[in-house]
């Protein structure tokens, strides 16, 4: 019994202890509260950060909406399965080698691919007014088409390229008319350090601002050109085995696994 009264005193004794010093300290946090209390924290929405870049922020803002839209156009066009459907390239492979271009013909007029439109062009420009196809007139004529394709996505392309180099410039317009504007209070007699702040608010926001846009248009710039080139390389290849299966009169290798 007495063992137990020693252990339970002193945890009674710590207990008491730690109510009356959990006590003391929230009183002193109460008294502190009312006393000073905390400043309140401005919060900002995306609007008004908008609204003290200044005018500038319009450029900007038409710049991002352009660079998701070549973006999102990009996205959807440049790629294997808009430029060179498999099932496309094996089914004219067939209709070729067995050369009826009839055929092949058909295949191509429902189809917005850029191996439809350059089958299509080749075989209409090539035996226009004669009756054999010629290698080199198909040839000649599938390289001018390719050609076209390339020089059409790739206008796209490089708009990326332009906005990105666009975006900054327009940025370090807002910087320097934020400066302007603080380079104006000074000469006014403006002393305090929030008497600058807008300026260099506008300054720093613009720049901010056209680096979000000018970033991500060079790094979609870098990626589509490459993409593009690819499957303008591979369409190259596949539309010259087509040619070659047709004057040959048998399939050279197989369209569809180059894709």
């Amino acid at each position: 019994m007495r063992t137990l009264l020693q252990i339970i005193r002193p945890v009674c004794l710590v207990l008491v202890l730690f109510v009356v010093s959990s006590a003391i300290t929230s009183r002193s946090a109460s008294a502190q509260g009312t006393a000073a209390p905390a400043p309140k924290v401005k919060t900002e929405s995306l609007l008004d950060i908008y609204l003290k870049g200044g005018p500038t922020m319009h450029a900007i803002a038409l710049a991002s909406i352009g660079t998701i839209a070549i973006i999102s156009f990009c996205v959807i066009r440049i790629k294997r399965k808009t430029m060179l459907p498999p099932t496309l390239a094996s089914a004219l492979g067939t209709a070729l080698a067995k050369q009826d271009v009839v055929s092949a013909l058909k295949l191509c007029e429902g189809d917005s691919s850029s191996l439809a439109h350059i089958v299509k062009e080749t075989f209409t420009k090539a035996g226009a007014g004669v009756e054999v196809y010629s290698k080199s007139d198909l040839e000649s004529v599938a390289a001018e088409t390719i050609f076209h394709e390339e020089t059409k996505y790739m206008l796209w392309v490089n708009m990326l390229n332009g906005l990105a180099a666009i975006a900054p410039m327009m940025g370090l317009l807002g910087t320097v008319a934020g400066m302007i504007g603080s380079f104006d209070q000074l000469a006014a007699g403006a002393s305090k350090p929030s008497d600058f702040a807008g300026g260099i608010g506008e300054a720093m926001i613009t720049t901010a601002s056209a680096l979000i846009v000018a970033i991500p248009a060079m790094m979609a710039y870098f990626v589509f050109k490459n993409l593009l080139q690819s499957l303008i390389s591979q369409l190259a290849h596949t539309t010259s085995n087509l040619i070659n299966g047709f004057v040959s009169g048998s399939p050279v290798g197989d369209p569809a696994s180059e894709i």
